[in-house]
């Protein structure tokens, strides 16, 4: 997993309220569990008309939000169906963060455990980002390490994080990775139990 640690990045405004997984990336893109190709299904029934036409109006289709790796969000962002796809699809896109002032909670879970941070801010805070973020290129910093969001215009915004999630997504691990972190461990433990229950060894 990409290691997250400081992010200057384009936001992009998205103030939507109730946005669910089927919304971020609908059920027929889910055929694959490759991560790479995800982003031509991001919100692809709010990006393309029926006949798979951008519509122009889209924040993430119009050229000032070009490149955006933040997106500022409405409340209860991610609701519905898990599905890490979800995440998967808003990374291969380019956004590293989503800042909203809440987030589904199997949604959330599964950001960090595929490096996109989801960072919840106050209801004033995010309208303020969002009217910053109005006509685009313009930068927010997030910064995990003080747990601090800079808006365009230079205000500063601190934000809570669990301390375990923070340090696995500052060294960039996912579940995998920190089970390898005690591979040596692990290692003697199978060798003990080895000499212990050998039978078990031919099983």
């Amino acid at each position: 997993m990409q290691p997250f640690s400081r992010l200057d990045a384009k936001p992009a405004p998205l103030p939507l309220a109730n946005i669910d997984t089927d919304q971020i990336i609908p059920k027929q893109f889910l055929k694959t569990v490759e991560r790479e190709g995800l982003a031509k299904g991001l919100f692809y029934d709010l990006r393309f008309d029926a006949d798979g036409r951008e519509k122009p109006g889209f924040v993430l289709n119009r050229p000032e939000y070009k490149g955006a790796g933040v997106l500022i969000a409405g409340d209860n962002f991610g609701c519905g169906s898990s599905r890490e796809h979800a995440p998967w699809a808003l990374m291969d896109f380019g956004i590293r963060c989503v800042i909203s002032t809440g987030f589904a909670d199997i949604f959330y879970n599964n950001c960090f455990q595929n490096g996109l941070l989801p960072v919840v801010l106050k209801p004033d805070e995010v309208q303020q980002l969002m009217a910053e973020a109005k006509g685009g290129n313009h930068l927010v910093t997030v910064d995990l390490e003080t747990q601090s969001v800079v808006s365009p215009s230079g205000e500063t915004f601190r934000f809570e994080i669990d301390p375990t999630r923070k340090a696995k997504m500052l060294g960039g691990l996912d579940a995998i990775g920190e089970t390898l972190q005690a591979a040596e461990a692990i290692d003697v433990y199978e060798m003990k139990r080895a000499l212990a229950q050998p039978w078990l060894e031919d099983a």
